[in-house]
């Protein structure tokens, strides 16, 4: 083979070489460019919306706020929302659009316990992190689901810190027990009913109601005639907790009332027919969204609530729970976290990364996992509040 017929050929090898390189880089560069897509079920529409609007809010603020600051990597975040009405079947079939069309790399949601159960297994099949706002205590575990991440408290902790303000603050022991026929007040319930009987309380009135039944003076007036000094209600629905406090206000009963945190959502101010209603109520909240005996907000949240600003609406006029608002703000700051520790998207490095995260500041809490650890949330950030103290989203600390 002559000179010029080898140059030839080098030049070739050599172009041929380079377009390889340049392709790879091309197809690199276009993987590291595209979205992280994030899927998201809300119940934004339905009986069960409250909380999934707010949480919603605190969501879109973060992908928007994390995108205007280049990304992750240089990558922008997409959340892809799906509208679960609240409806265990629709939230499998989005599951399973979100997993297999949309082929998200995370997962947040569903937002209540009934679909998040139907919902872990197509994830979890998938490979996919989720993380998860549902309360319910043996929903999740690192055998059955390894990538699931609990970004709330569980429901014992609610109502561990709710016993414990009944029983050792208000020192109350003639307890009524109202709740409703969802398998979650029911179990709720039946856990309460258990944590009485080791401190050997038997409770004096026990009413499980229909959720629709609009009156509920019957199930007040057994309590009262039953000598009940105190009402416990565990319930998700808003407007049986609305309608509890109606029947007790209006028969003029001024016992007071610990009940499910749902109790402190901004629609059930709406619902009674008075605002004094609110008055001698008790919730478990969160120390991040919490005033103190100053009136003042954690640092973190105040600057949050800045930050986010008229996306709530005008000072004085937020109808959003706040501690909604920041734990669907965490969610997205969660992932944001673990991928940035990964140094990737890939479903075993996120969980690696979550299960060596300690002491993760949000505003909605403090989070740490671990190995075997799957729910974040300390018992340090629940706190009581007074129902009747609402401003801005926030709550009012209760007395000790």
């Amino acid at each position: 083979m002559g000179r010029m017929a080898g140059n030839r050929m080098g030049r070739w090898a050599y172009a041929a070489a380079l377009s390889l390189a340049l392709g790879a880089f091309a197809v690199g560069t276009a993987a590291a460019q595209e979205p992280i897509k994030i899927g998201w079920l809300p119940a934004l529409t339905g009986p069960l919306s409250s909380a999934s609007i707010a949480e919603d809010k605190g969501a879109q603020f973060a992908v928007d706020e994390i995108n205007a600051a280049g990304g992750i990597n240089g990558r922008k975040l997409l959340l892809v929302t799906r509208d679960t009405e609240g409806n265990p079947t629709k939230a499998v079939n989005f599951a399973q659009q979100l997993v297999l069309s949309e082929k998200v790399q995370f997962a947040i949601g569903p937002v209540n316990s009934g679909e998040s159960l139907a919902t872990l297994p197509i994830i979890a099949k998938a490979g996919i992190p989720n993380i998860i706002v549902s309360a319910v205590d043996d929903l999740i575990g690192v055998d059955k689901y390894p990538r699931a991440f609990r970004t709330i408290n569980t429901n014992e902790q609610w109502i561990d810190a709710s016993l414990d303000y009944l029983l050792n603050v208000l020192k109350r022991r003639k307890i009524a027990i109202i709740g409703e026929t969802s398998g979650y007040s029911v179990s709720s319930i039946k856990s309460i009913t258990g944590k009485l009987a080791a401190a050997g309380i038997q409770p004096v009135s026990s009413s499980i109601v229909d959720a629709n039944k609009t009156d509920l003076t019957d199930e007040i007036n057994t309590a009262r005639q039953a000598g009940a000094d105190v009402l416990l209600t565990w319930t998700g629905a808003v407007g049986v907790h609305a309608r509890v406090l109606n029947a007790r206000g209006n028969t003029g009963w001024d016992v007071p009332v610990v009940a499910q945190v749902g109790i402190l959502a901004f629609p059930v101010k709406a619902l009674v027919n008075k605002p004094s209603y609110l008055d001698n109520v008790y919730a478990a909240g969160y120390a991040g969204t919490t005033y103190n005996a100053k009136g003042e907000l954690p640092p973190a949240t105040a600057a949050f609530i800045k930050a986010i600003g008229s996306r709530l609406g005008e000072p004085g006029k937020i109808e959003y729970t706040m501690w909604q608002v920041a734990l669907g703000y965490d969610c997205v700051k969660v992932i944001e976290h673990a991928v940035r520790k990964a140094g990737s998207t890939d479903g075993a490095a996120i969980q690696k990364a979550l299960e060596e995260t300690r002491d993760l500041k949000g505003v909605f809490g403090t989070y740490s996992w671990g190995p075997r650890e799957r729910n974040g949330v300390r018992n340090l950030d629940i706190v009581i509040n007074l129902a009747n103290s609402y401003k801005d989203g926030n709550f009012m600390v209760a007395p000790r």
